[in-house]
């Protein structure tokens, strides 16, 4: 019945042309990733753990979930393959002070407080946005510029306060948050992979 439907509406080919320019902006817009960027975040992640400097990462809704990946893949995989491990963490996972923090206090200081409590000076922040303007980010990193942390961000092509304040940014140029998302998650693999398939060059 509904395969009739479909072939009766002649959705397939509607939706065939919507996959095909969504995967050609999708496209253009990785061939558009500052890699010189993507180079620098790389150093800078080499140096943090050459230095045993600890590095957080944290972000919103998708990019709270690509924080946690790019975390575990820092701790195991990239970890798995250098002398010294990266001293690496979420500031999204620990579920009980985030939501004390939001009832307490209130929800644009769930990761400055974190920070407070973890940080010290010469640290890595890396955040990741679509919209760049979020108060609990923009607090968060305002925080590490003032406390002595490198302070970084991966953000949209809306690019917001965040690339104002952040100390180092790469810009993904689009508005589409799905694939935004996806490609700060592309940089993030990239990060990883360099350690783990350059293991030599980056210890």
């Amino acid at each position: 019945m509904l395969k009739i439907f479909f072939q009766e509406k002649n959705y397939k080919d509607m939706l065939m042309n919507w996959i095909e320019d969504y995967m050609s902006n999708y496209k253009k817009t990785v061939e558009r990733i500052p890699l010189d960027s993507v180079y620098s975040l790389i150093m800078r992640f080499a140096q943090a753990n050459a230095e045993k400097k600890q590095i957080f990462v944290f972000g919103n809704g998708g990019s709270a979930a690509n924080a946690s990946h790019f975390v575990n893949d820092m701790a195991k995989s990239a970890s798995d393959v250098l002398p010294e491990r990266f001293k690496c963490l979420s500031l999204n996972e620990h579920m009980s002070l985030i939501t004390a923090i939001s009832n307490d206090y209130d929800y644009k200081d769930i990761f400055r407080r974190q920070l407070e409590n973890l940080a010290n000076k010469n640290d890595l922040l890396l955040t990741m946005s679509v919209s760049g303007n979020s108060e609990n980010l923009v607090e968060a990193v305002e925080w590490g510029n003032n406390n002595g942390l490198h302070t970084m961000a991966l953000l949209g092509g809306n690019r917001g306060k965040l690339t104002d304040i952040a100390r180092e940014c790469i810009i993904v140029d689009s508005l589409h948050y799905g694939q935004v998302e996806d490609i700060h998650m592309l940089i993030c693999h990239m990060i990883i992979y360099a350690f783990v398939e350059n293991p030599d060059i980056l210890k």
